[in-house]
């Protein structure tokens, strides 16, 4: 392989330099200072520079010469037209006039509100776009029973329920612990150890209960219904679907939200029995309070009317986490940077929507299930 060579001569006051050779990374890079400096030296005075004998030269070569020529062309240079190319795209880049970022004025808030407020519009109108179509897949189903979608359903409800159980337990089960010994640190203070029960009966059934597990399943299954959605966006397998005739509406997302509205309550009834049986063995550890008293008193505090809201609140939450899902998941766009940006609003989004519903939930049945209401 030719090695970059450079040649000097002076001809009557006059210097020539003469470059020869492959210059490419593979000649230079392990001569790149030794060559500098060879430039630097002969860069000096007004040089004629001949550059006829280059067998070759890259990106990489052109920027020592160009480094040495002071970033500009020299005055007498003389350079087969092919190799005078690369030069100029790089002087080109090299004078490239940088963005100017323009001074914040009040009018880049206004700009930024508007177009926040238009993007949350979308949100919205998608939204409600989606519940109409799953409300008109229900209707559908309703009329046709045999196009129910009962092997996706039960899929869902594998993936969403029965596998989500290990781990509303061991939450629901720690939950009951701590909140049943922090209240047992007040209560010793004032001799009113037997009120517990209430607490722990009326905080996990009415409250507790239902809204931890619909945050756990918007981690866990909201979030993978997001991906999965998102995933056959971007390997068009939705597309695919569409072409078909296959409605993505009823095989995709109507499955997912039946699946998970019926899921929610039975895990909502699942992790509350386990958050109750903590709380017991906590109190009794705590207060030597026994579990026969426990069984007994718990009945009475807690009215009939607070496990059917919590239950109704897990139904309500599930719908809303497997829309939100859904819907986030409809919207990514068919790169990996929107599939991770869509999977993490969804989460976010979900959370918020429960905890929006759960505040209505509470205005909403503030006269109904409390003792002595």
């Amino acid at each position: 392989m030719s090695v970059a060579r450079i040649e000097l001569i002076d001809q009557q006051g006059a210097r020539l330099v003469r470059l020869a050779g492959r210059w490419t990374l593979a000649t230079t890079s392990l001569r790149a200072p030794e060559l500098a400096a060879e430039l630097g030296r002969a860069a000096g005075g007004d040089s004629t520079w001949d550059c006829t004998a280059l067998e070759a030269i890259d990106s990489a070569g052109a920027m020592l010469l160009w480094r040495a020529w002071g970033r500009c062309f020299p005055q007498v240079l003389l350079i087969r037209p092919e190799h005078r190319r690369v030069f100029e795209r790089i002087d080109t880049a090299d004078h490239e006039p940088r963005p100017v970022t323009p001074p914040l004025s009040p009018l880049h808030g206004v700009m930024a509100i508007g177009s926040a407020t238009i993007g949350v519009g979308r949100h919205l109108l998608d939204f409600i776009a989606l519940v109409g179509q799953f409300g008109l897949n229900l209707v559908h189903v309703f009329r046709f029973p045999a196009d129910l979608p009962r092997r996706e359903i039960s899929a869902n409800l594998y993936k969403s329920g029965v596998r989500a159980m290990p781990v509303t337990a061991l939450v629901g089960f720690l939950i009951g612990v701590v909140l049943s010994y922090l209240s047992a640190l007040q209560l010793k203070q004032f001799g009113a150890d037997i009120f517990i029960v209430n607490i722990i009966g009326l905080g996990i059934v009415r409250e507790l209960g239902p809204v931890l597990v619909a945050i756990l399943v918007a981690g866990r299954s909201g979030s993978a219904m997001t991906a999965q959605l998102g995933v056959m966006r971007v390997t068009e397998e939705i597309d695919a679907l569409a072409t078909m005739g296959v409605p993505r509406g009823l095989r995709l997302i109507f499955p997912k939200v039946v699946a998970l509205t019926i899921a929610m309550p039975l895990l909502v009834l699942w992790a509350t029995s386990i958050a109750l049986v903590g709380g017991m063995v906590s109190a009794q550890l705590q207060l030597d309070i026994s579990y026969g008293f426990f069984f007994q008193t718990l009945p009475r505090v807690v009215p009939e009317a607070n496990l059917w809201i919590g239950l109704t609140k897990g139904a309500v939450f599930g719908m809303f986490v497997a829309l939100v899902a859904c819907h986030f998941g409809l919207r990514v766009r068919p790169n990996t940077e929107s599939l991770s940006s869509n999977t993490t609003a969804s989460v976010v989004s979900a959370i918020t929507v429960v905890i929006i519903l759960d505040a209505i939930f509470a205005i909403a049945t503030r006269g109904i299930g409390l003792p002595g209401s």
